[in-house]
């Protein structure tokens, strides 16, 4: 038996020559007494490659720039009455701060929530981001990676230059996905986008990735510039189905209050609070 262990070292510690693994991993592959557990991780970790997509095969012209344009979703396809809340956390100039107290009402309460976070946010906040990754009330979703506006031609957003070519798009895209992936194991199914703006070659190449392009219906706190009065009122204009966009990154806005003041309120309305893939979107 000791001298089975002793082999299955020496090979994984080839194995670690020849394709960069650490000390560690090879070290936790031999205290769990054999290869497999080992090597089944790593091919786990490995197994989100880049989507087999060209990005030189896209057009550069595109004729829609916006929040809606062909291609984004806005609602969830039913007439239940749910509603899906969507946190943004930007990152970078745009916020890297993190609304605990938010995050806690929503776990007390028990509130499904989507969160879309940014490479940068979580560079900032990696702690963080795995705890809320770990729990089941919260989905994560792709926020790219330095929160730009997705364009194939360099348009602007709200002062903002986006991305200016598809191969950009794609990396805008791609290397957050890749980054999530590493961390929490989970490929995101959503993205979007800084700004929430794109061109409709942008959505084409997002969709062809694997994942939808989502925005909104209510818009629940204008980038965390809305009052809690504000805020509180924009929710509770949500309608079956409503997606609203929020904010989880600024937690000196009006954001919180508006949230905590609303949502028993659509409660009692009748209104239950679920994830963006609990149903198909529109």
């Amino acid at each position: 038996m000791k001298l089975t262990r002793l082999l299955v070292l020496i090979v994984l510690i080839t194995i670690a020559a020849c394709s960069g693994l650490n000390e560690s991993e090879v070290n936790s592959a031999n205290d769990h007494g054999s290869s497999d557990h080992f090597i089944s991780e790593r091919t786990s970790i490995n197994a989100s490659s880049r989507p087999n997509i060209d990005p030189e095969q896209y057009s550069s012209e595109s004729h829609e720039w916006g929040e809606f344009v062909t291609g984004v979703k806005t609602q969830l396809d039913t007439e239940e009455e749910v509603i899906a809340l969507t946190f943004d956390a930007c990152g970078g100039p745009y916020g890297r701060g993190y609304d605990e107290e938010l995050i806690d009402f929503l776990t007390e309460h028990e509130i499904p929530a989507t969160l879309f976070v940014n490479k940068d946010w979580i560079e900032h906040n990696e702690e963080t981001f795995i705890q809320l990754a770990e729990n089941p009330l919260f989905q994560i979703e792709n926020h790219g990676t330095d929160h730009l506006p997705l364009s194939v031609s360099g348009r602007t957003a709200w002062g903002i230059d986006g991305t200016s070519s598809p191969e950009e798009v794609y990396e805008e895209v791609q290397t957050n996905q890749q980054y999530i992936y590493e961390l929490t194991g989970e490929t995101p199914s959503f993205f979007r986008s800084g700004t929430a703006y794109y061109d409709e070659i942008a959505v084409e190449m997002i969709q062809d990735m694997g994942l939808e392009a989502v925005n909104y219906n209510v818009l629940g706190d204008a980038g965390g510039t809305y009052s809690s009065e504000q805020v509180e009122q924009s929710l509770l204009q949500a309608e079956p189905g409503s997606i609203a966009l929020l904010h989880m990154n600024q937690p000196s806005s009006g954001t919180r209050d508006g949230v905590m003041n609303a949502i028993p309120q659509l409660i009692e309305e009748g209104y239950e609070f679920v994830h963006l893939d609990d149903s198909p979107l529109k």
